[in-house]
């Protein structure tokens, strides 16, 4: 930023013509009461010079006391993002000086609330963890303490309970498993074994994979149209799988009895298809879309967390799919159903 240098002029000039006045009256006033008339020329010089002198002394003085002050005032408000103050930098300019302030204000405001929406995220983000914890590890606790208190000696109650302490055991590692996998995706540590197949053939592995449980609410797996030809895709299939899996399952968790999940491939460009799972289950309300791939984030805020999984399972699809480059999408309306959908690069 050039240093414009006008506001100190205009300074200069003002004072410097208020004391050049006041010398020229007095002078006016010798002038007239002494009869000076012979020096008159003299008079007219030494008014000329006073005031060129004063002139120059006020700017420079003045320059030197603005630049002084707005030199801190830029030290301060730049401390933060240079590590050195370029005098080339700084400017007497008051309105360029004021820009510079506001809009340090302004991003000193927009770290403030960053901070403050990080630090609310890390609470409920603890919070969320605690709660998927506890439950599992209360229940297995609640089982123990029962058998120690006895009821272990009753063989089909010590079997019962220790069946269902094995089961919360597992949904205990069920939830440390996707933390890992998590942890590790965000740092950067999984490795992709990218490789061409045919997402049809996938897609009916996760439907075979999750038939059981479709049937159990009587629930159709369904493609949107006949395949008869292979689609070919370039990605790491073992994730793919999983990203499938967990898009599936969860349509079949939030889905009504007696629904569909249907499953679509379409053809998006010349490099890309599109892969659409939807389904006409209860729907997601719109002020909870922005935060359905967060961490332990659920819609249903209950205590009960009736529908199980461990509450990262669309983290880690948001996660591996845009480890893959790609992008994922989410569209739903509620009580009438949702449809997610993800960008694949087709096979060479």
């Amino acid at each position: 930023m050039v240093a414009p240098k006008s506001q100190t002029v205009k300074f200069a000039l003002k004072l410097a013509a208020i004391i050049s006045v006041m010398a020229i009256f007095l002078t006016l006033l010798l002038y007239y009461f002494l009869d000076l008339k012979a020096y008159l020329w003299l008079w007219i010089a030494f008014g000329l010079l006073f005031f060129a002198g004063s002139f120059l002394l006020i700017r420079y003085f003045a320059h030197r006391l603005i630049y002084r002050q707005i030199k801190k005032i830029y030290q301060d408000v730049q401390g933060l993002e240079h590590s050195q103050q370029d005098r080339s930098l700084v400017t007497t300019d008051l309105n360029a000086l004021t820009q510079e302030v506001e809009r340090f204000t302004e991003n000193r405001q927009l770290e403030l609330a960053t901070l403050k929406d990080r630090e609310a995220y890390r609470r409920e983000f603890m919070g969320n963890v605690a709660h998927e914890l506890k439950t599992p590890l209360f229940t297995v606790q609640g089982y123990i303490l029962t058998l120690l208190d006895g009821a272990m000696k009753d063989k089909s109650v010590r079997k019962k309970y220790l069946q269902r302490a094995n089961k919360a055991v597992e949904r205990l590692i069920y939830i440390v498993k996707d933390l890992d996998m998590i942890t590790k995706i965000e740092m950067g540590g999984l490795t992709l074994e990218r490789e061409s197949f045919n997402i049809i053939e996938l897609i009916q592995n996760a439907f075979d994979l999750l038939e059981m449980k479709a049937q159990s609410k009587e629930l159709s797996l369904v493609f949107d149209k006949e395949y008869k030809d292979s689609i070919m895709v370039y990605a790491d299939r073992e994730r793919i799988q999983q990203v499938l899996t967990n898009l599936i399952d969860n349509s079949i968790k939030y889905g009504k009895a007696s629904g569909t999940t249907e499953v679509a491939v379409d053809h998006l460009n010349q490099k890309r298809c599109l892969v659409r799972v939807t389904d006409n289950g209860e729907g997601v309300e719109q002020k909870h879309l922005g935060r359905l791939f967060e961490r332990f984030y659920r819609v249903d805020k209950s205590g009960s967390r009736a529908v199980g999984g461990s509450g990262l399972g669309l983290a880690i699809v948001k996660h591996l799919i845009e480890a893959h480059n790609e992008k994922i999408y989410v569209e739903s309306q509620f009580g009438v159903g949702s449809e997610f959908s993800f960008t694949l690069e087709y096979a060479k």
